[in-house]
């Protein structure tokens, strides 16, 4: 009997091994792609690679971001230098101190990932697969060389299963103002509240001089913001990337605005991110009206 239940744990080691090296999820993968995914959806429409394919070699790549390439040289894809003429990092690899592309921000790491795959030969075939086809793409890759391991394409095709990045590869837009935070850096902080984004002026700042941090146009940003384009702001105003709302969200149901001294009917509308049309109308307020504090006004 002894002998037998021996056996039987013999038997049984192999399969621990196996269900050991399963992959769980960590924090810090869902972050990666929380971060980046509409980076990943931005190269999907632009160059045609599956979004959870990015994704997935991005995170394992660099190790969720935390990779010594992708600290020192924002390389998120392993792409080793191979006739690179901008800035290079060194790290050891298949051999010691290998030379690896490297770049001013995540962005172009990702853009340059697109166009290393788009313009090789070697990849071409892949391209014939639909972008719904993860698999393929996983199973390309590894076949066409892009990774020396030989479980590449099992590890990519785990991590897209386990985190479903494959529901990506659906996707019909992106968040442009994410993406242009990624390329930019901390060139102007990007806030999201009501479902839009805004951000906050700074000392001499005009409509022109935001909109040429966030590539949109000055007349535009002036019109969301229901002022004048060639008003100057003041600093810590509250500047909306978008068209404002109708009403304030939906946590707000019930909970009227006290007005605050100094409070105007603009301040608060932008405050909310509502138009200030609906703020009156919502109140049922004149035109003319000018709020007093201590005055509670519907903002949903």
């Amino acid at each position: 009997m002894k002998r037998l239940i021996f056996c039987v744990l013999l038997l049984l080691v192999p399969l621990f091994g196996l269900f050991a090296q399963n992959m769980v999820w960590t924090k810090q993968y869902q972050d990666y792609f929380d971060k980046y995914k509409d980076l990943a959806i931005e190269q999907m429409q632009k160059h045609k690679i599956p979004a959870s394919i990015t994704l997935a070699q991005g995170v394992f790549e660099s190790g969720a971001g935390r990779s010594e390439l992708a600290t020192k040289g924002n390389n998120h894809f392993g792409i080793k230098c191979n006739g690179w003429t901008g800035r290079k990092v060194y790290h050891d690899d298949d051999a010691r101190q290998e030379c690896f592309r490297a770049y001013n921000n995540v962005y172009e790491s990702y853009e340059d990932h697109s166009v290393f795959l788009t313009t090789s030969k070697r990849y071409s075939r892949l391209f014939q697969l639909k972008l719904t086809d993860y698999q393929g793409w996983a199973n390309g890759l590894k076949a066409c060389g892009y990774a020396t391991s030989p479980t590449y394409a099992k590890k990519l095709i785990e991590i897209i299963q386990l985190y479903k990045l494959y529901e990506y590869d659906k996707a019909k837009g992106y968040d442009k103002f994410q993406t242009h935070q990624i390329e930019h850096g901390d060139l102007r902080h990007i806030y999201a509240f009501n479902k839009n984004y805004y951000v906050k002026a700074r000392r001499g700042d005009t409509f022109k001089t935001i909109a040429a941090d966030v590539d949109i146009s000055y007349r535009k940003l002036a019109r969301y913001n229901e002022r004048d384009k060639h008003d100057t702001l003041e600093e810590g105003e509250i500047v909306w990337l978008e068209k404002k709302a109708k009403k304030a969200p939906k946590k707000y149901k019930g909970h009227p605005h006290t007005v605050q001294r100094g409070e105007s009917m603009y301040s608060i509308a932008q405050y909310y991110g509502i138009r200030i049309k609906y703020l009156y109308k919502m109140n049922g307020l004149p035109a003319d009206y000018q709020p007093v504090v201590g005055d509670r006004l519907r903002i949903r």
